[in-house]
């Protein structure tokens, strides 16, 4: 039966009220502040914006940028980031997780907070889901402020009731904040795959996420600044205090549970570390590390999610960067934790492997994904890609113990999170942008387009690492046409004919591909 669209009205007023019974949870009224990165005086007035403007100015304008693809330099660039900051820290993120390095990254904010600094903390509104209490009383601090990005109103509380209510608003709500941005006085940003927690900072147990962050200095920090004020004042970006109440000195109990020893508050000592690094932010060190350059800040704009259907390619990250670096001279490098083409993204990549265009794709084996059913259809098309030229190399999930795995390998344990894109021998795009449908059509990304020839040689050298046998299969096409694994085992050059991964890894590929979910996912 189809209800009229007035008694569904009503239905839904009623659900909404049933659920905001159960899960406790109403909005509040909470002054929204309109707030902007700082003008362009106040970032000189900073150290760390006196010398990346001075920097910038001697290289000719040019922007700075160094490839952060080990979790211990990661963590600790961020930490001396936020050690460093002198007016206003600025950190987008699509999930935040409870871990030793996220409590460590959050007692250095409160640290920075206390002595002055203004800290604005967007999150895509599902990584608050039973966490509201936690950021509405990082919220409380004066010197703090939290917004969740396209929010649902009610069952906050658990996961479940937070789906039932999205489910309401579907349209909306399966469309979500991917990006990620952390920002120092608007003079140095990183930008890349990172979320907030353990297994982005090869700081989990078991398992970690081989990752890659981008941070930069210069002009197009000022991009990146503005893209985050848009997410940041737009409608769709709302106070985590409309939809949690605390005591106004909620944060201090919050600090006191974080610790203040000085495990706690060295970011660098307070996880299993392979290697210790005072970090690579500040100015004595970036000279040392950076590549100089033009770069150029993408984004998708905040409104996409409410877009009716599948935006125009032309208003999308993805389209805007097809415009600025097509076409091609040589080379493509793709390396995607997720690398979902469908049929017009996969006649693409064979027309360009036709032409001559030499073409390598880094993505998970199924063994490897902690999303087996977004291999289902990259899966049926890997014949097609192969067979015009494409090379494909897919990271095992455990792979050979190796020196030199440039932090590619995350651990002994690991899947792929990095989302990177290299075009001929010269730019490098690095950011929050997986090569399949969800972050083409549903999801907001972001990220950085960088000229420079030395930036992109120590990426395809990165890649290089990443595509050895001893941390990845390489697929390809026996004499009769079936799909075989090269890898290395136990020193050993070996070959399958059958792909490797669980009965349950299986079904969930073949499953996705049977029911056609790819489009969405």
């Amino acid at each position: 039966m189809i209800l009229p669209e007035r008694s569904w009205g009503l239905g839904r007023a009623l659900l909404c009220c049933l659920l905001a019974l159960i899960a406790g949870c109403t909005a509040h009224p909470v002054t929204r502040e309109h707030t902007t990165a700082l003008r362009p005086a106040e970032i000189e007035a900073t150290a760390l914006g006196r010398w990346t403007r001075q920097a910038s100015r001697e290289e000719g304008g040019d922007s700075g940028f160094a490839l952060l693809a080990e979790g211990e330099d990661a963590l600790a660039v961020r930490a001396r980031l936020v050690d460093e900051a002198e007016r206003r820290l600025d950190i987008q993120a699509y999930s935040i997780d409870e871990g030793q390095t996220t409590r460590a990254l959050l007692r250095r904010i409160f640290d920075a907070a206390e002595r002055g600094v203004q800290v604005r903390l967007l999150l895509d509104d599902l990584s608050a889901v039973g966490q509201n209490a936690r950021l509405a009383a990082l919220d409380s601090h004066p010197q703090i402020q939290v917004r969740v990005f396209n929010p649902v109103t009610f069952g906050r509380g658990h996961l479940a009731s937070w789906v039932l209510a999205a489910a309401l608003d579907v349209q909306r709500t399966h469309r979500r904040m991917h990006n990620k941005l952390w920002i120092t006085d608007n003079a140095a940003a990183i930008t890349g795959g990172r979320n907030l927690g353990d297994p982005y900072f090869n700081a989990g147990d078991p398992r970690n996420f081989a990752d890659l962050d981008l941070l930069a200095v210069g002009p197009v920090v000022d991009a990146l600044s503005l893209s985050f004020d848009l997410y940041w004042n737009h409608g769709l970006a709302q106070p985590i205090g409309r939809y949690q109440r605390v005591e106004a000195g909620a944060w201090q109990h919050l600090r006191d549970e974080l610790g203040a020893g000085p495990a706690e508050r060295d970011a660098s000592r307070s996880m299993p570390a392979r290697r210790r690094h005072d970090g690579v932010a500040a100015k004595e060190a970036l000279p040392d590390v950076l590549h100089w350059g033009k770069g150029e800040a993408l984004w998708d704009p905040p409104g996409k999610i409410r877009v009716p259907g599948r935006p125009p390619f032309g208003m999308t990250l993805a389209g805007a960067l097809h415009e600025r670096v097509m076409p091609l001279d040589s080379r493509l490098l793709i390396i995607s934790a997720y690398f979902v083409p469908l049929a017009r993204g996969t006649q693409l990549l064979v027309e360009l492997a036709e032409s001559g265009i030499q073409i390598d794709v880094i993505t998970n084996a199924l063994s490897a994904s902690d999303m087996p059913w977004v291999h289902g259809d990259y899966a049926a098309r890997r014949p097609e890609l192969l067979a015009s030229g494409v090379r494909l190399f897919e990271m095992r999930a455990e792979h050979e113990d190796t020196d030199d795995s440039a932090g590619l390998s995350g651990s002994p344990m690991s899947s792929l999170h990095i989302k990177a894109l290299g075009f001929d021998d010269d730019q490098v795009f690095v950011g929050s942008f997986n090569v399949d449908p969800r972050s083409l059509w549903w999801n907001t990304e972001t990220g950085v387009l960088a000229e420079s020839e030395s930036l992109a040689a120590e990426f395809h050298a990165l890649a290089e690492i990443g595509m050895a046998p001893a941390l990845s299969y390489e697929v390809g096409l026996d004499g009769s046409g079936n799909i075989v694994w090269e890898t290395q085992i136990d020193g050993e050059r070996v070959r399958l004919e059958h792909e490797p991964g669980s009965r349950w890894q299986h079904f969930s590929a073949w499953l996705s591909r049977v029911l056609g979910l790819a489009p969405w996912l």
